[in-house]
């Protein structure tokens, strides 16, 4: 498939100033700098938050069947997480819109500390619908965590956009590779303290987002979408052109836009419908706490530890060629997890594809969504992403439980591969139509 690559932008010679609410003035000498610092404060949260979200996840499906006492409504408990951090995407994105990052990422980490504290409530008291409330509330540090990937990419160069989302992502890995694994001692922390085991991985995510809150409040200044909005005057555009229903119609008039919010949310849907459901699955197959910490911790390093990879591939080859491989490489995970049975050692490799699949799908759908709308509807576009791909996700999740229940762990694996093939009809059939948008304007509008 052909590159997608956007040009490098000529960034302004003089110092300029933004109407947004904090003033801001920058030099393109003090930018190499900026996002030096940018980058480094995104790292360090997404290192804390990481570590909260993946302790947790970790045993959310586990958590759900001893509280409900059924299997069936095992997969809720992920699903609602992932329901949390699509209905919080869009009202984070309005802050973000308005006020930047900064305040959207300290109230999205304070959210997941709250849900997190109601999940331990829950638990201790038996309280389904309660445990449910705050797993979408713990949801809300899930969506800090991805948009941070955006926040990245707010003054990176166009030629360099994948490679600085990215960076973030990978950072990532080490909280999140060490979550699942710290996920019985968690429990065992909490042991005399009258609530169930496993809600102590939840006690601890608590205390780690109000620390990644705290963290992105008082370091990341300037504002990065504020500061790139004041490096590009000439496209910072009016309210209206900031606006969700902006960036819906941005999205809508690209091909390239449409292909990328297809990619994130395929993506993420097989991703979590099968990741959700394996600890189930390896229950069923003798396997014990501390095994299913390191097969999903493997899954989590395959997600994040080579995203990297994901991003200077995306940088050279085209972001085309990335979502290609990501189709692929989800779909050799799907087959894998799909025929392992009692063979934990080809679910863990599976459960590794699969993370590098979401890895591939992710960077380069990001970059190109970032690539693909104007720079005054890029956070609300992103912010549609984030929706889409998390509302896509809760509804798988939640057949998850039930087709594993109803039919077998199997089944869903292939479901899941079944969604890739349409992801791969656009991607192939979206340089056709950039193409034709461009030979007749007229069509585009």
């Amino acid at each position: 498939m052909p590159p997608c690559r956007p040009p490098a932008p000529a960034w302004h010679t003089a110092p300029v100033t933004t109407t947004e609410p904090s003033s801001i003035s920058i030099t393109p000498e003090q930018l190499p700098a900026l996002r030096r610092r940018t980058t480094a404060v995104l790292i360090a949260s997404q290192i804390l938050g990481g570590l909260g979200v993946a302790t947790g996840i970790a045993l959310a499906a586990v958590l759900a069947q001893e509280v409900s006492g059924t299997e069936a409504l095992s997969g809720l408990a992920p699903t609602a997480t992932v329901a949390g951090t699509a209905i919080l995407s869009m009202p984070l994105a309005a802050l973000m819109t308005r006020r930047g990052r900064r305040p959207g990422l300290v109230l999205a980490y304070a959210i997941g500390a709250l849900g997190a504290g109601v999940v331990v409530l829950a638990a201790s008291i038996g309280n389904f619908p309660l445990l449910l409330i705050g797993m979408a509330g713990f949801g809300a540090a899930s969506s800090a965590n991805l948009q941070a990937r955006f926040a990245a990419a707010d003054l990176a160069e166009p030629q360099h956009r994948a490679r600085a989302i990215s960076n973030v992502v990978w950072a990532t890995t080490i909280g999140a590779v060490f979550g699942p694994n710290i996920a019985a001692p968690a429990g065992r922390s909490v042991s005399g303290l009258g609530i169930p085991e496993a809600s102590g991985a939840f006690l601890w995510a608590a205390g780690v987002f109000v620390v990644s809150a705290v963290l992105v409040a008082v370091l990341l200044r300037p504002d990065p979408l504020l500061a790139a909005r004041a490096l590009e005057p000439e496209a910072e555009g009016s309210p209206q052109s900031r606006s969700l229903r902006a960036g819906l119609a941005a999205v809508a008039a690209s091909p390239k836009a449409r292909l990328a919010l297809v990619t994130v949310a395929v993506s993420h849907t097989a991703m979590v419908s099968i990741m959700s459901m394996t600890p189930v699955d390896l229950g069923h197959h003798g396997a014990d706490i501390d095994l299913i910490g390191l097969v999903i911790s493997g899954h989590i390093a395959g997600m994040y530890a080579f995203s990297p990879v994901m991003g200077r591939l995306s940088d050279r080859l085209g972001r085309l060629s990335v979502i290609a491989l990501a189709v692929s490489l989800l779909a050799v995970a799907a087959l894998l997890a799909g025929t392992a049975g009692p063979n934990h050692t080809q679910t863990a490799i599976g459960l590794f594809v699969l993370g590098l699949g979401w890895s591939a799908g992710l960077v380069s759908g990001s970059a190109l969504l970032t690539d693909s709308v104007p720079q005054p509807a890029r956070a609300a576009a992103q912010g549609l992403s984030d929706l889409t791909m998390n509302t896509a996700a809760g509804l798988g999740g939640a057949a998850a439980g039930l087709i594993v229940a109803q039919a077998s762990y199997g089944w869903l694996n292939l479901i899941a591969a079944v969604l890739l093939l349409p992801l791969a009809a656009l991607a192939v059939l979206t340089p056709l139509r950039s193409r034709r948008a461009k030979e007749t304007p007229d069509a585009a509008n």
